[in-house]
């Protein structure tokens, strides 16, 4: 059985704390809601759990955060309360991330990010992104392509989620040193995604997209 996440990270601000947040920034304007929107499901043979699936350009992602619990590595649950999976999934820390998507699926490529904000368009990539609802402070997006972003927050000290309802932070499998590696971070309050380098250590969502 997996452990809930213990790890030493400093508090996000909410604002990018870690080593200075640099955007994503996507050589097309906005492509319009053109994509081949082929949504569709997708049963994880594992534990039995139904994602829903987006095709956003040349892509086929899981819109909906992984929720598999896996039987080693370390993830946490929204206040530790494993109620909260079914909204925000769980949250892993990077190791884990890194092979926790079933077989079929990866955890996708600092790359693979950016050619997904790239194509729905840098300005407004937040609210074209972000779910219709689940966001704080007026916060909520348009769901443009049924990616459905949704603030799971951080999962830090002994299990503790900070930000939950204003920030959601996505993993990407590309190291950005010995101890960090790439993430995609959406604010409530921010236009577009932005990435910055991570503690491995630290707990954030993952979103699978397809081989």
């Amino acid at each position: 059985m997996g452990v809930f996440l213990f790890v030493t990270v400093s508090c996000d601000s909410g604002k990018g704390s870690d080593s200075g947040i640099v955007s994503d920034s996507g050589k097309g304007g906005d492509s319009g809601n053109d994509s081949d929107s082929g949504n569709g499901s997708f049963t994880d043979p594992r534990d039995g759990k139904s994602y829903e699936t987006v095709t956003i350009g040349n892509q086929v992602w899981m819109a909906e955060n992984l929720a598999y619990e896996p039987t080693s590595g370390n993830y946490c649950a929204s206040d530790n309360d494993k109620s909260n999976v079914e909204t925000y999934g769980y949250l892993y820390n990077w190791q884990t991330a890194l092979n926790v998507c079933p077989v079929g699926w990866h955890l996708p490529s600092d790359n693979e990010w950016k050619e997904l904000t790239t194509f729905v368009g840098f300005f407004d990539s937040v609210k074209k992104l972000k779910a219709k609802s689940g966001w704080s402070d007026n916060g909520n997006g348009s769901d443009d392509y049924g990616f459905t972003a949704l603030p799971g927050g951080e999962c830090s000290w002994g299990g503790a989620l900070f930000f939950v309802g204003h920030s959601g932070y996505w993993w990407s499998a590309t190291e950005a040193n010995t101890d960090r590696a790439w993430r995609r971070s959406i604010y409530y309050s921010l236009s577009h995604v932005n990435f910055d380098p991570s503690d491995k250590e630290s707990g954030f969502s993952v979103r699978c997209v397809r081989d």
